[in-house]
């Protein structure tokens, strides 16, 4: 029967992995002075034994230096090291390589003292210089392992101290006493210097280590995170484009109905389709921000007109939970987004109310250390702590295990949290579970310019369908059937003349004709992503150049980043599915630009 061992745990193969690095840093210091110091021995050899050439037998001088020339000869097989490529392999090889020939060149040494030591005391005390001064200058070229300082102290200093013994007198015993407690103190040294080295070897190690954890852990996060915009995009497009033909079909629908009793059904539908809208527009909001195609346009808002159009925007959804909206009047003027900065707000007020069952919400601003302090204050649930730091993660909710959909997605603080970012506003959070919560934003002040903020009425200004259609009929380009037939029905129910087509080129020849008979079309609407991976804005653009003028819009139900980051430096006006009647009405009227002619700025801000 075969028995099979188990393998070692985890924490020994990591603590063996980790002494074998320490060990190969101690070798490779080791024999990184070896040819130094070896240069240095045999010249330091030459003149000791030319000195003691006149103090001994000629020939047992002689003896002793070819024996030290011999020592010398073997360094080759020391720089050995430095040619092999499995060094790491071979690292106890030439760890012992190196003591052994470490031991040899000390016992020659050591055999000087034996046979030369003379009998006068400055000599002696010459031959004692020579040999402490040899192991006090060694010591710390082999300190890095302490079993080759062992080899390099002991045999050299035990041959000088017997040879001071043999030759006995008091001031040889002193002497020898002397020898013993410099061995032992050199060697207590030499100890201490190899383990905080070995101790400061494994502490780099352990950090390298734990650094490339870490390295690994952000590569999973971040690739954690990808996978999670990629798969978020995919499924938002995909959701899109139905709920696109929803919103059109029903768009027409309650148009054709208005005024009748079944227009109520209507009206129900658009406002579940607006909801799911909504709920889909909060991820894409979260792609645009992340994707950087989002530009600031900073300029004077008067606070008093935007909390207007707050208070008008949620005394409704405040009044349906039967709680008190009181936003406060104020003269502040603030330097920043207009439309960022109202859709910051509203997400907090939004988030406010949604977390608040009795009592109610208040919106203020103040003037704080030359600051504009905007105060959203509710009495809802509050928020713990512990939790504070995690509600502006996406789809993090407090208090909302039943993921009901009556309190979102999770999305609204998070989009906040990257606003005040991308704005350089400073937020403030102070809360307590069952006091409710006040958010606080800082900005900075500006001057109230002469006359009305027209940035802000801009901003919330929405398209009314009293606007005259355009003149010339538009082309729409889309490969969803549902779409291409909703599109057109929409259209065609508020007066304006469209045409559809499904392909690159049956827009072609349709525009062609159009052409022929001198009733050519003025806007081309298309989709981003057409049939069989063909890219729309490319398509779109191709077809505006060769039927000039032609003014492009897109419309489109992609999310991901690098997508948004495509359109937007293409500068071609872009709407995201599903899209409303308002939106698709006003930017058809507004009468874009034709292509050649176009800014990168078109899709930079929020919707």
């Amino acid at each position: 029967m075969a028995i099979t061992a188990d393998p070692p745990p985890a924490s020994q193969a990591a603590g063996d992995r980790l002494e074998r690095l320490v060990l190969r840093e101690q070798v490779a210091m080791l024999y990184s002075t070896i040819r130094a110091a070896t240069l240095g021995d045999a010249l330091l050899a030459l003149t000791f034994g030319a000195a003691m050439y006149w103090q001994a037998p000629h020939w047992l001088v002689l003896a002793w230096m070819l024996l030290h020339l011999y020592n010398t000869s073997r360094l080759p097989v020391l720089t050995a090291y430095f040619k092999d490529q499995a060094a790491d392999g071979h690292l106890t090889h030439w760890a012992d390589t190196y003591c052994r020939e470490l031991r040899l060149n000390s016992i020659t040494w050591g055999l000087a003292p034996l046979l030369f030591l003379p009998d006068t005391l400055p000599l002696t005390a010459l031959m004692m210089l020579i040999m402490m001064g040899l192991c006090a200058a060694g010591v710390s070229a082999v300190s890095p392992l302490r079993r080759a300082a062992w080899n390099y102290l002991l045999p050299m200093m035990l041959c000088l101290t017997l040879a001071l013994l043999l030759r006995p007198s008091v001031m040889n015993a002193v002497l020898a006493v002397c020898c013993l407690i410099f061995l032992g103190s050199v060697l207590r040294f030499a100890g201490a210097q190899s383990d905080l080295m070995a101790q400061s070897l494994r502490s780099r190690f352990e950090k390298e280590a734990l650094a490339e954890q870490l390295a690994a852990q952000v590569k999973a996060t971040e690739e954690a995170s990808r996978q999670k915009t990629r798969f978020l995009a995919s499924a938002s497009h995909d959701l899109r484009q139905p709920l696109h033909a929803i919103s059109l079909l029903g768009a027409a629908l309650q148009h054709q109905l208005h005024g009748q009793p079944a227009g109520i059904n209507a009206d129900r539908l658009m406002q579940a389709v607006g909801t799911l809208g909504h709920s889909l527009d909060s991820m894409l909001d979260i792609s645009r921000l992340d994707a950087g195609v989002v530009a600031t346009e900073r300029r004077p808002i008067a606070l008093q007109d935007l909390f207007q159009s707050l208070n008008q925007s949620f005394v409704d959804a405040a009044s349906e939970k039967e709680l008190a909206l009181r936003v406060r009047a104020t003269g502040l003027w603030v330097d920043s987004d207009p439309q960022l900065l109202l859709r910051l707000l509203s997400n907090l007020i939004d988030n406010a109310i949604k977390y608040t069952a009795r009592g109610g919400v208040l919106v203020l601003a103040r003037q704080r250390r030359g600051q504009a302090c905007i105060e959203v204050h509710d009495t809802g649930i509050g928020i713990a702590p512990e939790q504070q730091k995690l509600i502006y993660q996406e789809f993090y909710q407090v208090n909302n295990p039943g993921r009901d959909r009556a309190l979102g997605l999770g999305i609204g603080l998070s989009i906040v949290a990257r606003l005040s970012q991308l704005l350089g506003h400073r937020l403030q959070l102070d809360s307590s579970p069952g006091r409710g919560s006040r958010f606080r934003l800082h900005l900075p002040l500006a001057q109230a310019p002469v006359g009305i903020d027209l940035a802000l009425a801009a901003a919330v200004t929405h398209y009314t369908p009293s606007l005259p259609p355009p003149a010339r009929p538009i082309l729409i380009l889309d490969d969803e059937a549902d779409v291409r037939i909703a599109m057109c029905e929409l259209l065609l129910s508020h007066g304006v003349q469209a045409r559809a087509a499904s392909t690159e080129a049956e827009a072609a020849a349709m525009l062609q004709a159009a052409q022929a008979r001198g009733q050519p079309f003025g806007q081309l609407i298309c989709d981003l992503r057409l049939a069989h991976g063909v890219d729309g804005l490319r398509c779109g653009l191709a077809l505006a150049r060769r039927f000039a003028p032609l003014a492009l819009l897109l419309v489109t139900g992609e999310t991901a980043p690098e997508r948004l980051r495509y359109v937007r430096a293409a500068g071609v006006p872009v709407l995201f599915k599903p899209v409303n009647t308002q939106q698709l009405l006003a930017a058809i009227s507004a009468q874009p630009t034709p292509v050649g002619n176009t800014n990168g700025n078109t899709s930079a801000a929020l919707a």
